[in-house]
């Protein structure tokens, strides 16, 4: 983490510098990953993992309907994907840290406004809001900030800053549940109010900058205008590619396929993994225990998986992340047993935590950092639109086989299938837009 040729970096004079209480041989992008760390566990545990908890409080008081109340966060994701868009557009050009600071005070209004909803109709419409929040609070906006900020050590960010983002579930959905057991549900959402305010908007104003020269430094901490060690693809491309260019790519409408259909599939697996197990006879004990583990075997497949891109082709490391998925399909459709159910959390686990940052990693190898927002929102849009149909096909495809019969059954085998769709459509992507497109990226403004 330390940048060997910061002293000649030092700025003198009236240059500019990273703020004074940076330790000046650290390089100040790493400042910027822990802060994005820390906001993202809060900002995702907060408005996203937490209203699970909330549904049945809601639901006693008000009178509505679990669909009505979780149509809310359905309508929010829609909304935080087509939001996806200008707010990439905004990072290329002025920088995360206000829109981010913008977007962690509106969230915490929201969260105010919340705990004093009385109709179904105002819940929709801060819901509506919330996705705009979301869109510039989660991850799209940190990963430009990595991607700008990073490119030997690319990596190495985005495992940090998505490791430490893992934890959100497992610090916050507790934490709800002990708050609404204490202050009910619109007290827990003025307390959850505060520790949003408290742990996202001040690192955001007061942390982020746009980019390394913005504080007199270069990517990675290195001497200005060197690129040792980053793949000399890589930085031609980065130099090159427009987002209209990207975007209108071979590569990126494989992408797009690729990772799409992998949201489809995570999504529907998080969604129905609890009633499969169920109707195979298991326990709820039993079936929330394997969910959980589930989550918590993100960690360790960030961890492993999102370093290998450094060494090995990024679209491979990716495709063989969808392969793992597809195997932990597998053994679920092939075994009845307990063991059979365990292997497919853990494979299925580690591939599903690996895929946000090898989707960025790969996206910013792939077509540069220059326009990494707007690039990036599109695929966003694309892959909100495939979680907000995953809940709904799965469940037709589990009636029209039958429901109970078989099912289930039907269903993983189409996610398998969409596993090694998944991998093969990457794989398709190959190594970019190629010459032809960054010939036409140079040609346009």
């Amino acid at each position: 983490m330390t940048g060997a040729a910061l002293p000649a970096l030092a700025p003198t004079g009236g240059a500019p510098a990273p703020p004074a209480w940076w330790p000046p041989r650290v390089y100040y992008g790493w400042a910027l990953v822990g802060a994005l760390g820390l906001t993202a566990t809060v900002s995702y545990g907060v408005l996203s993992y937490a209203l699970a908890v909330f549904i049945a409080p809601m639901s006693a008081e008000l009178g509505w309907t679990k669909t009505e109340i979780t149509g809310a966060y359905s309508l929010a994701q829609l909304v935080a994907g087509a939001a996806a868009i200008p707010v990439g557009r905004w990072v290329d050009r002025h920088g995360a840290r206000a829109l981010m600071t913008a977007g962690s005070l509106l969230a915490t209004a929201l969260l105010v406004l919340w705990s004093r909803v009385e109709s179904l109709a105002a819940f929709y419409a801060l819901f509506a809001a919330m996705g705009v929040a979301l869109a510039a609070v989660l991850y799209e906006p940190a990963f430009a900030v990595v991607a700008t900020w990073f490119r030997r050590d690319r990596g190495r960010a985005l495992t940090l800053l998505t490791f430490l983002g893992g934890f959100a579930s497992v610090i916050y959905v507790p934490l709800a549940t002990q708050l609404v057991a204490r202050l009910g549900w619109r007290g827990a959402l003025l307390a959850l109010a505060a520790v949003l305010a408290a742990l996202t908007v001040v690192p955001h104003a007061l942390v982020l900058r746009r980019r390394p020269a913005d504080v007199g430094l270069a990517p990675d901490g290195d001497v200005r205008g060197a690129d040792d060690g980053a793949p000399a693809h890589a930085t031609a491309r980065e130099a090159a590619v427009t987002a209209r260019a990207a975007v209108r790519s071979r590569a990126f409408r494989w992408v797009a396929v690729g990772f799409a259909l992998s949201a489809f599939t995570t999504t529907a697996v998080s969604v129905h993994l609890v009633p499969l197990l169920l109707e195979r006879g298991y326990g709820i004990g039993f079936a929330g225990a394997a969910m959980g583990v589930l989550g918590l075997m993100a960690l360790p497949g960030r961890l492993v998986f999102t370093p290998l891109g450094g060494r090995w082709s990024r679209s491979a490391v990716t495709a063989a992340i969808f392969a793992l998925q597809a195997v932990a399909a597998v053994a679920l459709l092939a075994t009845r047993g307990t063991v059979g159910v365990w292997l497919f959390v853990v494979l299925f686990g580690a591939g599903f935590g690996a895929i946000t940052p090898a989707r960025a990693a790969l996206v910013a190898e792939l077509f540069g950092v220059a326009h990494y927002g707007k690039v990036g929102g599109a695929l966003a849009l694309v892959v909100s639109l495939a979680r907000a149909a995953a809940p709904v096909g799965a469940s037709l495809l589990y009636a029209a086989a039958g429901g109970r019969a078989h099912g289930y059954d039907v269903m993983m085998l189409a996610l398998l299938v969409l596993c090694a769709a998944s991998g093969a459509a990457v794989l398709r992507a190959g190594d970019g837009p190629g010459p032809a497109a960054g010939a036409d990226a140079a040609a346009r403004p």
